[in-house]
Parts: C-alpha cells; sequence; structure tokens
C-alpha cells in the first residue's frame, strides 16, 4: 500500500483526475500549492506560473505501479516544467474494510515494503512567509526545489508553544524530494539554518519514497 504524493501543473489537473477514474483509484484528493523554483529556473523551462496541484491517492502496490506509469506516459512527467510523483509506503492501515476497500474489495492483498530507498521526502513545518529561508537553507545543501502548501496549525491551547514556536499559528507546508545520500545534509541544513529558534521556526521531518518519478529523478528498473 502506498500514499502517492504528485505536484504537477494545474492545466494537467483534469487529465490527472480522469486517469484515477480509470484506474478507480480509491482515494485521491487534489490540493493547491505553489512551487519554489527561482524566476531564473522558471524562465528557463518556460514555466509562466508558480502555481502548483498537488494530488494525494493511496493504492495498493500494484495500483500504485500503473498509477505512476499513466502519469510518466500521459503527463510527460521527466520532462522539466512537467512535475513530480513520488510513492510513500504506508505501515498500517486502521481496520478490515477499509483494507479491503483500498486492496479493491480483494481479500489476502499483500503489500511488501522495500528495504532499500533512493528518495526520501522531506517535510518541513515553518512559518508563513518563510519558505524561501528553508529553500536556500535546503538548497545549499544540495536540493533542487520544492512545493508548497498554505495552511493552519491546530494546537490546542495548553501544547500551543514548541522552543516558542506557536504550533497554531498560520504554516507553510515545504515538501523536498531528496535523493537519499543528501538527505540528512538537507534536514540538517534546514535545522541550522532555519529550524526553531529561527525566524522561519521550522519542524523537520523525512518519509521514505518507494518510487519517483520527474525531471532530475534516475527512474530504476527495479
Amino acid at each position: 500500500m502506498n500514499y502517492i504524493l504528485t505536484i504537477i501543473d494545474p492545466a494537467a489537473e483534469s487529465l490527472l483526475t480522469k486517469i484515477c477514474v480509470e484506474l478507480e483509484i480509491p482515494v485521491s484528493i487534489v490540493f493547491r500549492g505553489r512551487g519554489t523554483a527561482v524566476k531564473s529556473m522558471l524562465d528557463l523551462l518556460g514555466i509562466e506560473s508558480h502555481d502548483r496541484r498537488v494530488f494525494i491517492a493511496i493504492a495498493d502496490g500494484k495500483k500504485s505501479k500503473r498509477y505512476i506509469e499513466e502519469q510518466k506516459k500521459k503527463l510527460h512527467l521527466g520532462v522539466p516544467g512537467h512535475g513530480i510523483t513520488v510513492a510513500v509506503p504506508v505501515k498500517s492501515v486502521g481496520g478490515g474494510q477499509a483494507v479491503s476497500y483500498l486492496n479493491g474489495n480483494s481479500t489476502g492483498a499483500k503489500y511488501t515494503r522495500p528495504e532499500k530507498f533512493d528518495y526520501e521526502l522531506v517535510m518541513a513545518i515553518a512559518n508563513a512567509g518563510t519558505t524561501d529561508i528553508v529553500m536556500n537553507a535546503a538548497r545549499a545543501a544540495g536540493a533542487r526545489g520544492g512545493t508548497v502548501i498554505h495552511g493552519k496549525g491546530t494546537g490546542s491551547g495548553n501544547a500551543q508553544k514548541f522552543h516558542h514556536i506557536s504550533i497554531a499559528d498560520e504554516k507553510e507546508v515545504i515538501l523536498i524530494v531528496a535523493a537519499a545520500e543528501i538527505k540528512t545534509n538537507v534536514m540538517y541544513s534546514i535545522l541550522e539554518k532555519a529550524g526553531p529558534g529561527s525566524t522561519a521556526g521550522a519542524l523537520v521531518f523525512s518519509l521514505p519514497v518507494s518510487e519517483a518519478a520527474g525531471f532530475g529523478f534516475i527512474q530504476s528498473e527495479n
């Protein structure tokens, strides 16, 4: 079972929605986001806007592979500016009915989690308006770029502060896909230059990526 995150241009939203319907992806949700590429990179790639659509889907191993293959074929992932997709292994699912639903109402389906991950999804939750500080730190450690989702924390009144950071204030979630060998450096750089105690006040963690497709990724034949 995988949690699949896809970041694409808004113009491709209807096409990806069609792919989800055709493959009968059991769970698919879309959010609005924005890219973090600097203007010189946008000009180089011929991209006019930072606007992005962030799709979140959940599917079993076999359907995940078909979903990513269809994206590579129909959305031209791998061409600069067309987006990326990553699959994050799901460790557990609550309830037998949910497991059956996510597996297309089949029984006995199993998912074998990969032992080695070539990429990781670094997530930084930072104060609103500080994405540039976080991304400058990440790029200094070798990260290529990221996508931002705007939101608001839901911290309770009794547990609202962490290192003087208000958990309930307006927040920006920065999503960065990094090669496994530089992931630790990227996280350390963010913590050092944009972590708790700084203006950005970023909290950083990472998730393993079992599959990745898009500009800059080396496709594995495994």
